[in-house]
């Protein structure tokens, strides 16, 4: 037998594409099909919820319940999300240097 023998099943990765499981479906958190839960206490609070969530269009399951505390964590990350950060780019080694000191950034601050 040579050394390049393969002992595991080979075919079970074409099984698993083949019977339509998909592994990669990106389910967004307040679409109809993931609709977030809100609890608030009072029927007030529950119409200001319901004015940002008709705003930004978000599918919210809102449940009004004096004897429990407010509960809005899954609304908060959709209206908080973080933005990207973007960097400046470093400069080249022959460009002036961003320090101020007029020599080259490769003498400088590299």
């Amino acid at each position: 037998m040579s050394k390049l023998f393969f002992k595991g099943r080979i075919d079970a990765r074409q099984n698993h594409v083949i019977s339509g499981y998909n592994v990669n479906r990106d389910v967004k958190a307040g679409s109809p099909e993931a609709p977030i839960t809100v609890t608030v206490c009072s029927e007030e609070r529950k119409t200001e919820i319901e004015l940002i969530v008709n705003e930004k269009a978000i599918v919210a399951n809102i449940i009004v319940d004096a004897t429990q505390a407010e509960n809005t964590i899954e609304l908060d990350t959709l209206l908080n999300k973080p933005a990207t950060t973007v960097f400046e780019k470093t400069p080249n080694r022959n460009d002036p240097c961003s320090c101020g000191s007029g020599k080259k950034y490769k003498k400088c601050c590299a």
